[in-house]
């Protein structure tokens, strides 16, 4: 992966978090049940995804499971080609 995108990542991530940190003792859990509960721990579900997110991309954990996707892919191109060949050889065989 390319430097300057895991760099990009990395301040996202970091601004989710100082957001989530600056809005955790503004948020009200203390009310019990209820519509400001949920949404206080709805914004925190959704900002841990979204730092889970970036950390996940910043540590490279898909990145063998791309390299392997990018095989798979040259494969069937190549595959691809072969037959594209192979008909328009037979079509130029027939004229």
């Amino acid at each position: 992966m390319k430097k300057r995108n895991k760099f990009k990542h990395v301040i996202y991530m970091l601004v989710a978090l100082a957001m989530l940190l600056y809005a955790l003792p503004q948020l009200s859990f203390q009310n019990g049940p209820g519509w400001v509960f949920g949404f206080g721990v709805v914004w925190c579900i959704f900002a841990f995804l979204v730092i889970a997110a970036h950390l996940h991309f910043i540590i490279g954990v898909d990145e063998e499971k791309h390299k392997q996707l990018e095989a798979v892919r040259r494969h069937k191109l190549e595959q691809w080609q072969g037959k594209w060949n192979e008909e328009s050889a037979r079509a130029s065989q027939r004229s």
